[in-house]
């Protein structure tokens, strides 16, 4: 799968420059995805992009200067799942 990954660079840093607390977590290839970065900040709100591989995704992470984790390690923060519930509710 090819990444365009300028366009991931620039969205997560643009992501990670303009909210507090961001903390990215590498994510496993699944059968329909490759690797790739979900960046979660403070308040729960999250942003995924394609990283390639997982090399890339830890560099690319790291790059960006916030903490960076293995999703299997660690899993999600529950303020991403508390996140995901507050914006069920609006819509």
């Amino acid at each position: 799968m090819a990444v365009d990954t300028q366009a991931v660079r620039r969205h997560l840093s643009d992501f990670a420059t303009s909210r507090r607390g961001v903390e990215a977590y590498v994510e496993p290839p699944t059968n329909v995805t490759a690797t790739t970065v979900i960046l979660i900040a403070y308040d729960g709100e999250w942003t995924r992009r394609a990283a390639g591989s997982r090399a890339a995704a830890f560099d690319l992470a790291a790059s960006l200067g916030v903490p960076v984790y293995d999703v299997l390690q660690t899993g999600y923060p529950n303020r991403m799942r508390e996140w995901n519930s507050r914006q069920r509710k609006q819509h």
